[in-house]
């Protein structure tokens, strides 16, 4: 349980003991607290929970940033670092008794080495920015979320973000060489570096994935790679949504990595074909869209033998994309995902697990049923190739019936994720969303592991705190509720 809030007099007094120890550190327009300042910071892209924070620092220097951070603790004062807020489970939501600390103004490029392959950047730089700024050197930033045209190369580092190019290329981990940042007393700290190797602890990849909750990263360098001569892309069609699960698992077994392997089931379809018009069958129950990149013979070897996969796993219809035109065609629609089904719903919910890839078919099976459980739709788009899903459950925020059986649905769809063999989240991270579903995934004994390496890190518990581990007692509370609404089969789990 939350402790209760201050009184709204204590809440002001305490604002403007804030105020007061910020405002030498700032220009007066780098400090917001108004009420009409902070509404915008009150939710990240997960809007079904909103708090405001007490105020807002938007530092432009890593100076500042300590500052702020030493400030903070000697106050005790929560803090919460914001991106770009494109994040979809609650990471950014800000502490209703703390300091949003906004890095958008962090946008700077500082070093493209074409040489090396690397750049350096500052952690509020999008994620198509530096695609675009390496293109002329022939290099490119692999890591592409859906969101890389607002998403920031900080936030991807907090999330572990991938996108559709990652099963070839790799997560934001396999893409980052190294981080700086301050930990919440001020202290700067460096993890990683450019060598093969790095004396002391591997600190980095803690780091990377760890949602705000050690340290505040300002600065990265990242891995660039070449642009390939040329790509080409099949979209194919499934009468059966087994199938095309199948085809996935068939792909991988037969050796062959694609660029992306993406699927989609037909109400996802449905609501991108009439957003972007890509072309997209809307016959099919399932498609999956599936790259190749390379030299040209690779390219054109690779395709056919995938062609000769997608065949004999039943596939009715394939196109090859003809032309770059076409290609960026078929991966618009793929990329827009989320806006079209905000054109069809008033609200959507973005889960994101993952389960083995030979349970694709499972699980989208099950979601139906689910769809018929809680009488909400559902539409699937996932990272197929490694079995990431993002279901998008589709209901009306201002009613809180439909939130609430949302939020069964998508704990349902997590618990049955972890039941197959998978984990609650993929890349989106846990945030406030997942919570009540880490108490299924791990144990007592994990969580308090993985408290007690955020505690070496930030004693106090000041940075993004009520985040990501869920308290003993909050687990506890979580296994009586699930039991009783039988879910699952939660008593059989021995967690408590």
């Amino acid at each position: 349980m939350n402790a209760p809030l201050p009184t709204t007099s204590g809440m002001a007094a305490r604002q403007a003991e804030i105020v007061a120890a910020l405002s030498p550190l700032l220009p007066a327009h780098a400090l917001l607290w108004r009420n009409e300042d902070t509404v915008p910071y009150e939710c990240d892209g997960l809007t079904a929970y909103r708090q405001k924070p007490l105020l807002v620092a938007l530092p432009e220097t890593e100076a500042q940033v300590a500052a702020i951070l030493k400030a903070c603790h000697a106050l005790q004062v929560p803090v919460v670092a914001r991106g770009a807020g494109t994040g979809l489970s609650g990471g950014a939501m800000p502490h209703a008794m703390g300091v949003t600390l906004s890095l958008a103004k962090f946008n700077k490029i500082l070093r493209i080495d074409p040489l090396a392959r690397t750049a350096s950047v500052q952690c509020g730089v999008r994620n198509l920015a530096l695609s675009e700024a390496a293109s002329p050197m022939g290099l490119y930033y692999a890591p592409d979320p859906s969101s890389q045209i607002a998403c920031t190369l900080g936030g991807n580092v907090a999330e572990n973000s991938g996108g559709v190019h990652c099963l070839k290329y790799g997560l934001t981990l396999h893409n980052v060489l190294r981080v700086r940042g301050f930990t919440m007393d001020g202290l700067p700290v460096e993890f990683g570096g450019e060598a093969l190797d790095v004396p002391g602890l591997d600190l980095l990849s803690v780091m990377v994935g760890s949602e705000g909750m050690l340290a505040v990263i300002t600065e990265v360098l990242v891995r660039l790679v070449p642009k390939p001569l040329i790509a080409r892309c099949i979209m194919a069609s499934f009468d059966d949504v087994r199938r095309a699960g199948d085809a996935v698992a068939s792909i991988i077994a037969a050796g062959i990595i694609p660029a992306g392997l993406e699927m989609m089931d037909k109400p996802m379809t449905a609501a991108v074909e009439d957003f972007v018009h890509a072309g997209y069958d809307l016959t099919a129950e399932a498609i999956l869209l599936c790259e190749s990149d390379g030299t040209p013979e690779e390219v054109e070897e690779e395709i056919a033998r995938m062609q000769a996969v997608l065949a004999a796993s039943g596939a009715t219809r394939m196109e090859v994309s003809a032309d770059e035109s076409q290609r960026l065609k078929f991966w618009s629609g793929r990329k827009n995902a989320f806006p079209a089904s905000g054109r069809i719903s008033p609200d959507y919910m973005c889960m994101d697990s993952t389960i083995p890839r030979k349970r694709v078919a499972d699980i989208l099976l099950a979601i139906a049923e689910m769809e018929k459980k809680y009488q909400l739709r559902c539409a699937n788009v996932f990272h197929a190739g490694d079995g990431n899903l993002h279901p998008l459950i589709l209901f009306d925020a201002s009613d809180a019936d439909q939130l609430h059986r949302c939020e069964l649905f998508g704990a349902d769809i997590l618990e049955t994720s972890v039941a197959m063999g998978g984990t609650v989240t993929g890349e989106h991270g846990v945030g406030i969303e997942k919570l009540n579903s880490m108490c299924v995934q791990f144990s007592p004994e994990e969580r308090t592991q993985m408290l007690a390496l955020k505690t070496a890190f930030d004693p106090a518990g000041l940075l993004n705190p009520g985040k990501v581990i869920p308290t003993l007692q909050r687990c506890a509370e979580y296994g009586r509720m699930h039991v009783k609404r039988g879910m699952l089969a939660f008593a059989e789990i021995p967690r408590f």
